[in-house]
């Protein structure tokens, strides 16, 4: 039963996405790793990608995969939901073609992707979208060579549970109450995994990962604050609790899938 419910999200989740996905082409996407979070170019998390082999989970519009080839990535893979967004994905990487693969589908199933192939596994602001995090890590853990690398970035969960209201910030929701709700800026149904952040980390080491770096600081410049007219996502918010987090960890040597 629990099985059919999951099936039902992703195919709601995969209408609506078909539906607002141009919304969102060329948003969050590397060097930027979500909203009021430092950059790549500031972490270097990635360090060298050059002759690297990469697979970005949802990848959505393809510009974070475009900016791996850029800096050298020898293989470009990527996943997503959305046919909208593979088909925009494809089209803004078509001088790419020789090395790229993409594929339609949930994160939580392998289309067909080649286990233990690639160097670095990545996400922006997309892990939330899963509808079961142990099968999507467990996903992801298979794709990865030993001692390859996974990063990803997702709202920081204390966001949604505080609102904004005037000047003050308000617990509208308790930071226990986890699991698959309705995504609140959003009009359309699509669900989202509501997670604690231990929730993250002890499913990755669940997984097998090792963890390197948890990040959730806050950069807010002069600029962001003269150009911030984001509804959801504001930086007097922000001032107060992280928006975004960002997670790099290892798949051990020696470990298997």
């Amino acid at each position: 039963m629990l099985e059919s419910i999951k099936e039902d999200y992703l195919l709601s989740n995969k209408k609506s996405w078909d539906e607002v996905a141009p919304r969102f082409f060329g948003r969050t996407a590397l060097p930027v790793y979500g909203p009021f979070a430092p950059t790549e170019n500031e972490l270097n998390l990635f360090g060298d990608v050059v002759d690297k082999k990469v697979l970005e989970i949802g990848c959505g519009s393809g510009h974070s995969l475009k900016y791996m080839a850029a800096r050298g990535a020898s293989e470009l893979w990527g996943i997503d939901l959305s046919d909208t967004q593979i088909e925009t994905a494809r089209e803004l990487l078509s001088a790419h073609r020789s090395k790229l693969n993409l594929f339609q589908g949930p994160m939580e199933k392998n289309p067909g992707i080649p286990n233990e192939y690639f160097d670095i596994v990545y996400s922006i602001y997309a892990i939330g979208w899963t509808v079961d995090l142990p099968m999507t890590l467990q996903q992801v853990f298979s794709y990865l060579k030993p001692g390859g690398t996974f990063i990803f970035s997702w709202e920081h969960p204390l966001h949604s549970r505080i609102v904004q209201e005037d000047t003050q910030l308000v617990v509208k929701k308790s930071y226990h109450d986890e699991g698959l709700q309705q995504c609140e800026p959003w009009n359309l149904p699509a669900m989202m995994n509501q997670l604690k952040l231990s929730t993250y980390i002890n499913e990755l080491i669940k997984s097998g990962f090792q963890i390197e770096r948890v990040i959730e600081d806050v950069v807010i410049t002069e600029e962001i604050k003269s150009a911030d007219s984001a509804v959801w996502y504001t930086h007097q918010k922000a001032s107060l609790i992280p928006a975004t987090f960002i997670i790099k960890c290892t798949k051990k040597y020696g470990d298997q899938c």
